[in-house]
């Protein structure tokens, strides 16, 4: 019987730490200043999580973030003014974007 549950505990270990790479993705939201499909970049005003009736998306917190955004996932493409939300790596100073939502035109709230 104990080398059955042995077999279940490494396998369960074994699923935890594959899956660990998945889940290390950061996640920032903000207003999409500038998008720039040759070179790759997407530049947003950061928001905080600070959800309210007037700032539904949270609040401007004044700083201004650039994504590689070469080989993510892009639905609806940002336009300047857009909401997006934009899952990312880091590789020592560049972030990396792996998913990119347009939070403003997908809003499943508002439909």
């Amino acid at each position: 019987m104990r080398p059955k549950i042995f077999v279940y505990v490494v396998g369960l270990l074994l699923a935890v730490c594959v899956a660990l790479p998945v889940t290390a993705a950061e996640v920032a939201q903000g207003k999409c200043l500038t998008y720039d499909v040759q070179k790759n970049e997407l530049t947003i005003q950061v928001y905080d999580t600070r959800f309210s009736k007037e700032h539904q998306y949270g609040r401007p917190t004044g700083e201004n973030t650039s994504f590689d955004t070469s080989g993510s996932l892009i639905g609806i493409p940002p336009a300047p003014g857009d909401i997006v939300r934009i899952a990312y790596n880091r590789k020592g100073n560049i972030r990396q974007a792996i998913r990119i939502m347009n939070v403003s035109k997908q809003d499943i709230k508002k439909q």
